[in-house]
C-alpha cells in the first residue's frame, strides 16, 4: 500500500468549530470529531475553551452575531491567532432549512455552525477594535436618542392637555442636553484616533455627507478603504442584486445590507442631489430616462457609498475634478 487515506478521525484532518452564543453559556461542536460541550460564557470558560482548541487550531471557527454576547468570546480567539468568522444569525437558519434541521436548540444550533465551518462558506475576519465598537454604541444610542427627541415633538404638536404639554416641555430639554453630551463624546473619541479622524475628514469633503453621517459610517461601515466597491455597496445594501430565471430577466432589487448606514446614506443623498454638481447631473439623467424617484434615490447613494470607499482607499478628499 503506497498511500494511506486519512479517516474522518484522522489527527491531521481539518477541524472545524461551531460556537454557538448566548448570555450565560458557550455550546461548542468540534468536528470531524463530533465532540460537543457547554462552557460558560465568562473569563473562566472562554480560558477552557482555548485550551481545549489550542490542541488542534481549528481551520475555522463560526459564530453567530449576537450583539454582545458572543464580543469577548471572538476577541479572545482572535487575539490568540485563531481564525474566527462572525455570521448573520438569518443566513444560519437558511443554512438549517436547507441541511432539513427542524429542530431548534443550542446544541443543534452549535453543530449546524460547525457545519457551516466546514462548507468553507464563512469568511474569518478580525473583530474591530474596541473604539469602533465605543463608536458604533455610541452612534447608535445617538439614533435612537434622536428619534425618542423626534417623536416628543411630535407628540407635544398634538396633545391638547395642558398638563401632558407641560411634561413634554420638561422633557424635550433634557433629552436634547443628552444628544449634546453623545455628540461632545463622539466627536472626542474620532479626534483620538488618527485613522477614524482621517475616514471623518475626506467623508464630510463629500457635498451631501455631514459629520452625523461620517460618524454613522466609519462606524457602521469600518470596512470602507479596505473592500472593492461591489463590496461597499452590498454592505450598505444598495447593491441590486439579479432576479433572473430562464428567458425571464426579473427587475433588479436591493436587499440586506446593514440598516443604520443604508438610512444615512438615504439622508445624505437627498442633499447630494442638491449640492453635488456630479450627482446632480447623474440624478437628472436617471430622471429624464424615466427612473421612479426612489430607484434614482437608491442609485444616488449607491454612488456616493462607492465615492467614500474609494476616496478612503486613496486616502484624499474629495474635489469637484477627480484626479
Amino acid at each position: 500500500m503506497q498511500g494511506k487515506v486519512l479517516s474522518e478521525h484522522s489527527p491531521t484532518a481539518p477541524v472545524y468549530v461551531g460556537i454557538d452564543v448566548c448570555k450565560d453559556w458557550l455550546d461548542i461542536h468540534i468536528l470531524p470529531t463530533g465532540e460537543a460541550r457547554r462552557l460558560g460564557n465568562d473569563k473562566d470558560g472562554i480560558r477552557q475553551l482555548k485550551r481545549m482548541l489550542i490542541k488542534q487550531p481549528p481551520a475555522c471557527i463560526v459564530m453567530e452575531a449576537t450583539g454582545k454576547f458572543h464580543r469577548a468570546a471572538y476577541r479572545s480567539l482572535a487575539a490568540d491567532g485563531l481564525a474566527v468568522a462572525i455570521i448573520d444569525p438569518y443566513r444560519a437558519r437558511l443554512y438549517a432549512g436547507y441541511c432539513g434541521y427542524v429542530a431548534k436548540t443550542d446544541r443543534l444550533d452549535a453543530r449546524l455552525l460547525a457545519l457551516i465551518a466546514q462548507s468553507g462558506t464563512a469568511r474569518p475576519q478580525a473583530p474591530p477594535s474596541a473604539e469602533i465598537e465605543t463608536l458604533k454604541e455610541l452612534v447608535q444610542a445617538r439614533s435612537a436618542s434622536q428619534a425618542e427627541l423626534t417623536a416628543l415633538k411630535n407628540r407635544l404638536a398634538a396633545a391638547e392637555a395642558a398638563v401632558l404639554r407641560a411634561e413634554l416641555k420638561r422633557l424635550l430639554p433634557v433629552l436634547e442636553r443628552h444628544i449634546g453630551r453623545l455628540d461632545e463624546q463622539i466627536a472626542a473619541l474620532i479626534k483620538a484616533d488618527a485613522d477614524m479622524r482621517r475616514k471623518v475628514e475626506i467623508l464630510t469633503s463629500i457635498p451631501g455627507i455631514g459629520a452625523i453621517t461620517a460618524y454613522t459610517l466609519v462606524a457602521g461601515l469600518s470596512e470602507l478603504g479596505q473592500c472593492s466597491n461591489k463590496q461597499a455597496a452590498m454592505l450598505a445594501g444598495l447593491a441590486p442584486i439579479a432576479n433572473d430565471s430562464g428567458a425571464r430577466n426579473g427587475p433588479r432589487s436591493i436587499r440586506g445590507g446593514r440598516p443604520a448606514p443604508r438610512q444615512a446614506l438615504y439622508m445624505a443623498s437627498l442633499s447630494a442631489r442638491r449640492h453635488n454638481p456630479p450627482l446632480t447631473r447623474f440624478a437628472t439623467a436617471l430622471e429624464k430616462a424615466g427612473k421612479p424617484p426612489k430607484v434614482i434615490l437608491v442609485a444616488v447613494m449607491r454612488k456616493l457609498v462607492v465615492l467614500a470607499n474609494t476616496l478612503i482607499t486613496q486616502n484624499r478628499p474629495w474635489s469637484p475634478n477627480a484626479p
